[in-house]
This record gives C-alpha cells, structure tokens and sequence, in this order.
C-alpha cells in the first residue's frame, strides 16, 4: 500500500527522500541500550548498545521532517552488533515503515554490513567490559538466574537475534570465550538506509546492495559514492501512475514499475514468501484475523521476515485499509506497545532458540500468534472462518504452482542462510532450509547454493563482463552464465536483453500480483451490492461530519439479510469493524470530494462485474467465482517491466573537492555533506510539479476565500476520519516517561469511549427488536447481529482486564483476576468461619410466596461456570462468566464488586491502568448498568448442552381445592431446545410459607436437572387420580432456571380430576417470563414484551360460566381475533430459522389460533338450562362425528362427491384417535389438539363445512351463532388456507400418545 506524502513541490516527484548512513559513534563510544533490556549477564560481544544515525542527505525535506530517533532505531532496532573474526558476517537487508500519526506512511530500506572497528578507545573498552565479565562468571559460576518479570523475560528474549552461531558447541566456545584485542579483530555493525515514499522494495534494495560491493571491492567504483547517492536522491523521480522507470546503479541498471489508476496499488514485497513462510491456510487464517481487528503478533528471527509478511497481509486488505496500530518491527525499546489494549499488528523479534512457551505477552485472550520461522500460529478461540474458505484456498495453491511454487512447502532449497535463521540443531536446520523461501533478493530465486556462488562471483567482474559483451557481438552465448542469470539451469534464455534479476523480479511482480487479484476478487464478489444498503442521510459534508457519531451510515441488518447463510458468521464480525466504517465514510465523502483512490479501483471492478452479471443472482449466491482477470492483470506489468518507459539521468561527477572520502576497501568513506545536501535547481520534473502545484494552491485559495470556515471544516475531516480509533499510531521516537503516560492515557479515553459506543449500540439495537415485537416499524437486530455484539463486548473486556497489568497469568486477564478475588473471598470466609463469602443478596421473584429467593453471588456464578466441563479455557470460561451475568443483569453489579477489592486490584495493576483510573472506571460501570434495561438471553442459547437445576413449584387454589392431593402428580417441561421428560413428582415435597399477613400457603415444590431446555414454552402438568383426595383445583405452575435465575409463570386455573370440569387428568400450560421484582418502573417500560401466556383463569372454564358473564366477545372482535392469530403464524415462519421462538405459544397460548377458534364456535352455542350439566365444544364434535359415523354406515353419504367422502373419514379417523388415546387430556385438550392436527395436516378448513351441514347444529347453536354464517365460514376458511404455505412442526408434548 503506498504512503503517500503531503507538501511541498517536489514531494510527489522523489524516489527516495533521505540517504542514511547509522553506526558507532566513535565520540561518544559504547553506549549500553538500558532501553532494549540490558543483561549484564551475557558476554559483551552480545550486549545491546546505543547505535546513532552517523550522517543523513539532505539535511531535512520540507514534506518528510526527518525522525532521528525513529529511523534510528528501526535502521538498527537491537542496536550495535559486535563480531569477531570468528564469526559470520553476513549483510543482512530488512525494511521498515514509519507510519505518521496522520496515516501516512514512509518506508526505509536498510543494508547491514559488518565494518573492522579502527578506534582503539573501542577496542580497549570491549576487552575491559570483557575482563569484568569473566571475573564476575567466575564469581557467580553457581547462580545463573532467570529473569522472574514478564516484560524482562520477554526482553531477553528478544535479545540478541542477529547472531547466527553454526553449532551449539561454538556458542558455548563464545559463551565461555573472550576478546582480546591483540589476538583479535573486532567489527560492528552499519546500516546504509534509503527513505522512500513508495515501498520499491526491490528497487533499494539493489541499489543498496551494489553501494555495499563498492565499498568492499578490490578496486574503487566507476565515480565517486556521492554521485550515485546524489543520482538516487534528486535525480530519479518516482514513476508516473501505470510506467517503468530505469535507472543506474553502481555496477547495473534497476528497473521499477508502478501500477496505473485501474489497478491494484502498488506491493513490491515477495507475497511468494509470505505463502511459502506460513502456508496458504495459515495465511488465509492470519489474514482473516486482520479484518476481523484483532491483535496479531508476528515472531520471527529474522526482521525482513517480519516486514514481508506484515506488508503481504495489509496488502491483501484491499480495498480496506488496517487502521490501528501497524508497528512491523517492534525495537526491543518498545516492548511496552504490546499493553496497547487496542488492536494491533506488530512485528517481534525472537532470540534464535527461544521457546514460544517462555514469551511471556501481557494478553493473548484475542491474539492471533504468528510464529513465521516454525510456519505456525494461534488463534484466538471462536473464530469465525473465511467464506468459502476452502475453494478460496484451492485457488491460491493454483496460481502459486502455476509459478512453480509449493503451497506449504516453499520454495525449492537454499543453502545460503537468510538472515539469523540458521538453527543450532541439525533437524531444524534441515526444516527451515526446506521451507525457506525464495529470499527477496530478486536475482538469484531459483539457485542451488553453488550456482549462486558462481553467479555472484560473474557479477562483479569487470573483464568477465566485458568477454561475455564480446562474445554477444559475435553470435556466441556463454550458456551456462546465461543459464544462471535467467535462474535455469542449462536452458538458454530466450534472447531477451534481461538479466536474471529482472526476469526473477518480473516473475515475482506477475505472481505478487495474481495472488492480489484473487484476494480482491472475493471482496468484489461478497461486496457487489454494497452501495444499495449505504445510507445517504446528510445534504452537505458539513452537516455529515458534525453529525457523523450519530449517523447510521450503513443499514447491516438489511446487507446481512442478503447474504448467503454461510458467509453470515464472518461478515456479521467484519461490518463491525473500524476498517469497515472507513471504507463506507470515504464512500460517503466520496459525493462531496475526491474518491478515495482505493475506493476509485473497487468501485470501477463492481461496475464492470455488473456489466458481465447483469446484476444477476450468482452476485449473492454462496457459489465460489472464481478471478476472471489473472492473465490481464499479470500483462500490464510484463509490458511495463519489457519495454521501459522512462530512463532516469545517468550518476555523474560532480562539483566537488576532490581527495575527500577517499576509497578504502571494506570501509565506507565519509561523504561529502555540502554537495549532497542541496538538490538541482533546474530539474525538469521538479519543475513540472511546481506548475502543477501552483495551479492547485491558487484553486485553494479561491475555494478558501469562498469557505471562510475551512479550518473548522479541516478539524471536522480529521475527527471524522479518526472517530472510533482508541489510538492513531503512537510515536516511535519520543520515550520520555511524559510521553509513554500520554499515551496510556490515550488508551484510556478509547476504551472508554469504545465502551460507551459499544453499550450504546448494543441498547439502541435491542430496543429496535423489542419495538417491532410492540408493533413498531422493522426489525433491525438479528440473532446473529446480536451474538456478535456481546462477542466484541467479551473482547472489549478481556482488552480493558489486560491494560496494565502487573505480572500476566493465564490467557485471560479476566477470569485470572476472578480467581484472586475467589481465593481471597474464600479464606475470608473460611477466617470468619462462615461457610459462604459476604456480599451476598437475595433477589425476589414476583411468586416469592412459592419460590425461596434465588442467592446473588459473584462467587456462585463462578462455580456455575468452573462446574462447566464443556468450557476447556480461561478466555472460555470469561466469555461464558460474562454472557451469564449479562444474562442475570448483575454484569455491572459482578464488576462493581469485583473492583471494590482495592487492596487486589492495586497488587494486580499498575497505576496508569484503566481499571485504577477512578473516574473512567466509574463511568465504564455506568455505561455497563445501561444494559440492565434490556434482556438477554446469552447465555441460555449459546450452552445449550450444559446440564442446569430447574426448580419446580405447583401452586393450588386453596380456597376452592384441596392444598394436598393423594394422587401421584408429575411434570414435563419443555423448551426451545428439548424437553425433560415426564418426572414424577414425590409426595413428601410439600412447602408451607407464610405472606406478608402471616397466611399459611402451601404447595408442592421439587427440583430436577436436565440439559439446557433454551427459554421454557409449555408444562405438561398431570396426576394419576388415586386415592380419595384426587381431584385438584391448580392456580399455576412456577419454573425457575437456578442458574440464570429466569422464573416462568404457566398459568393454569383449571382442576385436574375425573368428573370436575372438563374432566381433564393433565393439561398443557404455555409459560411466561416473570419480572424480578426489583426491576423499578423504567426498566419495566422498556423491556422485552412478556411471551404468550396459556390459558388462563379468566377465559371460560365451561360454556355454562362463560354465558353467565359479561365477557362475551361479539363477532367482528372475534374475526379480528383469528384474522391476529393466523397473522402472528404467519410472521413466526417469515422469521430467520434460529430466531423464531416457540410456535406451540402461537397455536395454544393466550391469543392463539385455538382460543381464537373456541371464542368462534362458542359464539351462539345455546346455554344449558338449569341442572343440566356442562356442555363443551367437544361435545358438539362428538355429536357431529357420531352423526357421519351413523350416515355412512347407512348409506346417507352415497350421493356426496369422493373428495368430501375423504375428507369426512379423515374427520372421523382422527377425532377417534384423539378419544382412543390413553392421556386424560379432557374435552377441552381435545378440542386442542383436533385443531392442532387440523392445522398441522392442513385438513382444517375441510373439516368445517362437514361439521357445519350435521343436523346436530340446529339443536346445539342459536340461528345468529356465526358457525351458521356462510360468509363469515367462508371468510374464517380462507384465512386457515393461508396456513397452507407453512410446514407446521407439533411439540412432542402435544401429540404425545396420538397414533394417527
């Protein structure tokens, strides 16, 4: 991704901005690096000191200030490294960026080579340092102590990465060794380093390569270095958009490319090697991780690595971009970054040898670890998977072995080590040759070890040069030079005029840019329809910025709804996150100011793929497409890279005193600083872009002069842009203590202003989905939406525990702080010798007559969660804690607690912690508490296999019944998730309590565990008659969840008995959620309407109580009653599958479909006369049943069409089959389950008509009765037939016993 530099004239023009030059400071000597964790107890060969940056040309740029401390210490993030003869010297190249606290990047290129050490001051101060430490070795040879701190650990850790030893036992030799400046000679490290605005990766790295070998050269270079590096910095310009541009190194020419406005934005690090390091899966992993925004650590030896594969993945965001901290090379100095409670991408380097299991990192409950040199990782725990993951895969390893590359085995074997990677032990060493990339140094990809030996040896020869040059002019080729520059052994070239670095970089720019284009081929396809679901609500920029907090600026659930089903887990995370909210505010932005280039490029392939599609439904299928444009893509830049577009000016002599910095191999010379700090005043494309420059000043000017109220309006664009980042790229440079308080300070203000969003949010959403169950406007919540919500809720969390901690303890800085306060609760108690820790408080329930109040503990919900043998981690079992007390409303009451242990949190935390700031920590409990106003059921729908106690209370009517009964009762409980099967209930389990006028109550009381049953739908309640007390008048049954503490009321106000009512020995109740007393008014107000109740005392018992009132209902309230119930079925199936709820409710419960119709054909039924005994609706089946039964046998029903004959059996089949079954349902659970079946086969409306030409009508129902309406009939029949679309699906509960 390029960095692009904002300024004056020249900026967009240069190459490269700075030549640096960093090393020992011979004034100032050795310096040890306190900041990159001192460790006096290894030999000072392998200490860290203080590296300074020796010269920089120019002196400053006007559009780039220069940052001494930044550069230096990214040039050499470990310091100074001192060798001796005896030890490898190998030049090392790594990169590096800088990323600006506005967002702009710039990219350093560094070459490190050894140099001898002339200063004899140095060298007798080494031998000194030596001589104290071997007297302390053998003073303390006994003691060898390991650093006990988590940071420290992790610094020695880090300590000491660039120094690749061949063998065990020569690290021990040097361990033991010493330095003696007579016998040998001592080298230190220097950094040559190019500052680009452009990452031309390759580019610099070439031109740095051929400055080394002219210093270590036999013979002195063509012209002096300052020609070349004057050349590099004011005389290459940057290639235009979509060219090449060639210009001249010390020995050969360099060739870069730059993609044009249509395509991808220019990558030039290896994505080969990134592949080849991690593996395509692992990659496709890591990359997931990034969009999702969570913290990602790379770890590596080797720095080169860690940029490649840093740079590889915010690459391959596109058209995203990473918008939090992005720190590829973390300097030993700035280990404290890693407590950034934020997301991150950052680069660590680990000392050779170092066990992963010793890093210690101060939170990992979100990281995604990425150990590049074992090509392994870990992922944080529920982690949702990319869409069509594995297709996706496929095609990567296609287009890598299309080039010649295996997907998880990297590139064919190099002896050559890559920097600090070779291992000590022979097997790994054999392991990470295998798997050891092509190294970006473009030339030489293919090359055994020998070749590229030979190959270098050709390349700087000057007369071997010349001879091949002869031998070309004379039609001979030298086959086997040829071989090895085109990086093919014994084949020729095929006669082109490019050298094998050119046709390695070509190769490597064709690959980098296929594996892009598939990347950005799936964003093309998941977000093709983006545009329709982004909302355009403000008139001008203006308003939108001040406004842009508040705005929705994309409608989510309307996207989601969209989508296929399997890409719902990933995208309902990814449109979550900061990337994503960027990415649609420069779609916004875009209709007021110039396109977001990115934007520009993604926009234009949306439009081009709607072409092809014709906006067709393949867009929104979950089918893999694959990418279309490889071979096109990979054609624009063979074409740019074959014939070049713009040479720049060759290096030439210039106008300076001659005899300065003169040449001595293997020393670089000191250049000559006036010369090289002043660039041409004559430059051509300088000039340019000064005209072109001015001509945007001067349209500034007149726009500003027509907007007084630009600065206001620039301050707005950049809160705008930075809103919901915690934290823009802290400073490298600066590590005053001032500076590192700042900035957790910093850290601070975000989580809790991401706090009060996130808290926000999650309410507003809530209460959206709670208004449309009222009856207001669309839902805009999805089940899915919601786990998501609470998902970044547990992240949030899990970040705010980690900030500041003292010493790190298990993964979860939560659950690890849960267990001190538990320990210390639990020996307070066990001084006070009371058998329960304090703060304990009961919560009432609405039945506290029936249920004993339910303890709040902090404590007994930790227990509820260590009892879970399903949660296998600490980060699980925080998750689980958190969903449960947001679940029991105590999330903010559990913390508030928890934090209330001041002693614990200030031995835990450190004192600029979030959790000891005591303002924010109150508003943040503040913010949390806001959340009591909605429910939640969290934690029920996710454990669904956990075991959890229910306890179950049957009240009785005492007035009208007996308290006691002698028959055997019993229960089944039901729920969305199963059921608990009948369970006997013991007769010895009678309660008595006394309310508040000390009136006894007593009922019967049990309890039972069974697996999670989801949020309870039904009771069946029922006794087997026996014994002289059996009949039962029940007032209802109370069911309570003893973990979440959910109470359910299931109303009931019917007897139970043989010859009372309906003669009913069991009923099914339908239940509802009871409010916990406690809730004060306003949060009644605005939470979760209550679910459909059963039947309760009110409605009729029996035809004879229900005319005796005044509650009769007149038919247009009836019409409309159905017209309701059959309108509620319908929505229920119209729902997502996960989110529809119990359908049992809808058909039998309060306003149900079976209520309905009872109210329906109770309307004009005729009133028993005066000792007479009860007539049901049942009873009016029977008489209509036994009526067809009688008039088929003889032989009335001959005339009737086949269809009625069918459809009357079927009446008469299943009324038999409901009678037959061994349940005592009684007359009204028949009537229930007659419409239940109806319903369910679709046989309902048939059934009516018959019922309605049976003579038996005439005696039982009254001429105005709307049974014996034939609109009204045909109006109810039609609104059934609307059910037909529907797959009904009956609880077990209901049809238990029916066999049809």
């Amino acid at each position: 991704m390029s960095g692009t530099s904002a300024g004056s004239a020249a900026a967009p023009c240069r190459f490269a901005h700075y030549f640096v030059i960093c090393g020992i400071d011979t004034e100032t000597g050795l310096e040890p690096d306190e900041l990159a964790g001192e460790n006096f107890e290894q030999s000072p060969l392998k200490r860290t000191f203080k590296s300074k940056v020796l010269a920089r040309y120019p002196e400053n740029v006007e559009w780039n200030p220069f940052d001494q401390d930044a550069v230096n210490m990214l040039c050499m993030p470990k310091g100074l490294s001192f060798r001796t003869q005896a030890d490898q010297r190998e030049p090392q190249f790594h990169s590096f960026i800088i990323t600006k606290e506005d967002g702009s990047r710039t990219y350093g290129f560094v070459h490190t080579f050894y140099e001898e050490v002339t200063s004899p001051q140095i060298c007798s101060a080494m031998q000194t340092l030596y001589q104290m430490h071997n007297a302390e070795q053998t003073n303390a040879a006994s003691s060898s102590s390991s650093s006990s701190s988590s940071m420290d650990s992790l610094a020695s850790s880090l300590d000491d990465g660039y120094s690749p030893t061949s063998s065990s036992s020569s690290s021990l030799s040097r361990a033991a060794g010493s330095y003696d400046s007579s016998r040998d000679t001592l080298y230190v490290s220097k950094a040559l380093c190019l500052i680009t605005p452009m990452p031309f990766m390759h580019a610099c790295r070439r031109f740095l390569a051929q400055m080394h070998s002219a210093v270590i050269a036999a013979t002195a270079p063509p012209l002096p270095l300052e020609s070349y590096v004057y050349n590099i910095l004011y005389e290459v310009p940057l290639p235009a958009l979509g060219r090449s541009l060639k210009f001249h190194g010390i020995y050969e020419s360099i060739v870069c490319q730059r993609p044009g406005p249509g395509e991808l934005p220019l990558a030039d690090f290896p994505l080969a090697e990134a592949f080849s390091l991690l593996g395509v899966e692992n990659l496709v992993q890591v990359f997931t991780c990034t969009l999702l925004e969570m913290q990602i650590l790379l770890y590596s030896q080797d720095y080169q690595r860690l940029m490649t594969v840093a740079e590889g993945i915010t690459t391959l965001l596109f058209p995203f971009q990473w918008q939090h901290v992005y720190v590829p090379i973390l300097p030993a100095s700035l280990l404290h970054f890693l407590d950034a409670p934020v997301p991150y991408l950052m680069g660590l380097q680990s000392k050779e040898g170092t066990d992963r299991s010793k890093l210690e990192l101060p939170q990992e409950a979100n990281l995604c670890f990425v150990d590049i040199d074992n090509h392994s990782i870990e992922l944080p725990e529920d982690f949702p998977q990319f869409p069509n993951k594995t297709e996706f895969i496929q095609e990567l390893t296609e287009v890598l072995l299309s080039f010649g590359f295996s997907a998880n085995t990297g590139a064919p074997p190099r002896t050559r080590s890559s920097p600090g990677s070779t291992s000590s032990t022979p097997g790994r060493e054999r392991k990470s040759a295998t798997l050891r990339q092509l190294e970006d140094d473009g030339r030489n990809g293919n090359l055994a070890g020998e070749e590229l030996v030979v190959l270098e040896l050709l390349q700087g020869n000057a007369t071997l040069e010349r001879l091949q040059a002869l031998t070309k002019r004379t039609g001979v080729t030298v086959a086997r030079v040829e071989a090895l520059r085109a990086g093919v052994k014994g084949q020729p070239t095929d006669g082109g005029n490019q050298t094998g670095g050119e046709e390695e970089e070509l190769r490597n720019a064709k690959l980098n840019v296929q594996l892009r284009e598939v990347f950005a081929s799936r964003f093309t396809t998941m977000f093709a329809d983006y545009e329709s679901f982004v909302i355009q609500s403000a008139p001008d920029l203006e308003s939108w910025l001040t406004n842009r907090e508040q705005m929705h600026n994309f409608d989510k659930a309307s996207f989601l709804s969209d989508q296929p089903e399997p890409y719902l887990p990933f995208l309902s995370h990814f449109i979550e996150t900061q990337m994503f909210a960027t990415f649609i505010d420069n779609k916004i932005m875009s209709q007021w100011e110039e396109k977001e280039p990115m934007l520009h490029v993604f926009d234009t392939r949306i439009d081009k793929a709607r072409l092809y599609n014709i906006r067709a439904p393949s867009l929104r299928s979950s089918c893999y497409q694959r990418c279309s444009i490889l071979k096109e893509s990979a054609q624009a830049i063979e074409q740019r890279l074959m014939k070049i577009d713009h040479t720049a000016i060759h290096p030439h002599l210039l106008d300076m005193k001659i005899g300065q910095g003169k040449y001595e191999q293997g020393f670089f010379p000191k250049l000559q600083t006036e010369v090289l700090n002043t660039g041409p005043s004559n430059n051509k494309w300088c000039h340019k872009a000064t005209t072109a420059q001015r001509r945007k000043d001067r349209h500034r000017q007149q726009t500003e002069h027509l907007t007084l109220d630009n600065d206001l309006k620039e301050k707005y664009m950049q809160e705008a842009r930075s809103l919901g980042k915690n934290l823009r790229q802290p400073k490298l440079s600066d590590l005053s203590p001032a500076v590192i308080a700042q900035t957790n300070w910093k850290f601070v203000e975000g989580l809790l202003k991401e706090c009060r969003m996130k808290t926000k949010r999650m309410l507003v959403e809530k209460m959206g989905r709670e208004a449309v169950e009222l009856g207001h406007g669309e839902a805009s919540i999805t089940g899915l939406e919601e786990n998501t919500l609470i998902a970044s809720l547990c992240d949030l969390l899990e970040r705010i525990w980690s900030h500041g901690l003292q010493v790190k303890q298990g993964k979860s800085a939560l659950w690890s702080h849960l267990l001190h306060y538990q320990a210390r609760e639990e020996m307070l108690a066990q001084q006070a010798d009371s058998p329960a820790p304090r703060f304990l408080e009961r919560r009432k329930s609405d039945s506290s007559i029936a249920m004993p109040s339910l303890r709040v503990s902090l404590i007994q919900d930790m227990r509820h969660i260590q009892s879970m043998s399903e949660i296998k981690t600490d980060v699980g079992r925080a998750r689980a804690w958190i969903r449960l007390s947001l679940e029991k409303k105590l999330l903010s009451q559990h913390l508030k607690q928890l934090l209330s242990r001041q002693a614990l949190t200030k031995k835990l935390y450190k004192r600029y912690a979030f959790l000891r700031c005591e303002e924010e920590k109150e508003q943040f409990l503040f913010h949390l508490l806001s959340l009591n106003a909605v429910d939640y059921f969290c934690f029920t729908s996710v454990f669904t296999t956990i075991m959890i106690p229910y306890r179950v209370v049957i009240i009785p009517i005492k007035k009208l019944s007996n308290a006691m009964t002698t028959s055997n009762p019993w229960v089944c409980v039901s729920g969305e998730l199963g059921d608990s099967g009948i369970m006997q209930i013991p007769k010895n389990v009678l309660e008595m309590t006394f309310d508040s006028a000390f009136r006894p109550h007593t009922h019967i009381s049990a309890i039972f565990k069974c697996q999670n049953l989801g949020k309870l739908t039904t009771v069946q309640l029922g006794h087997d008659n026996a014994g002289l007390l059996a009949k039962w008048l029940v007032d209802c049954v109370m069911v309570r969840n003893e973990i979440t503490g959910h109470t359910y009321r299931f109303p009931c106000g019917r007897w139970l008995g043989k010859g009372v009512d309906d003669g009913s020995l069991e009923r099914v109740l339908i239940g509802e959620l009871v409010l916990p007393s406690g809730e004060d008014d306003s949060a009644r107000a605005c939470r979760t309407p209550p679910l459909q109740r059963s039947p309760s005392q009110g409605r009729h018992i029996s035809i004879t109580s229900l005319t005796g009132r005044d509650t009769k209902l007149n038919s247009a309230q009836i019409q409309e009653g159905i017209g309701e119930a059959v309108n509620n079925i319908i929505k229920h199936f119209h729902k997502p599958e996960k989110e529809r709820g119990s359908l049992t409710v809808l058909l039998c419960g309060e306003n149900s479909l079976v209520a309905a119709l009872e109210q329906f054909f109770h309307h004009g039924f005729k009133s028993a006369r005066l000792f007479q005994k009860t007539v049901f609706v049942w009873d009016f089946v029977e008489k209509a049943v036994a009526y067809m039964e009688s008039a088929d046998q003889v032989g009335d029903l001959q005339e009737t069409t086949e269809a009625m004959k069918m459809t009357c059996q079927s009446l008469c089949h299943y009324f038999n089959a409901i009678n037959s079954t061994s349940r005592n349902i009684g007359k009204d659970g028949k009537f229930q389950l007659l419409v239940c079946l109806g319903a369910r086969d679709r046989l309902l409306p048939q059934w009516l008509p018959l019922l309605v030409e049976c003579p038996v009508i005439l005696q039982m129902y009254e001429d105005t009765a709307m049974l014996r309406d034939p609109s009204t009939l045909n109006t109810l029949i039609s609104v059934l037939e609307t059910l037909h679309d529907f797959s009904i699906t009956l609880e077990a509960s209901l049809v238990k016993g029916i066999n049809l």
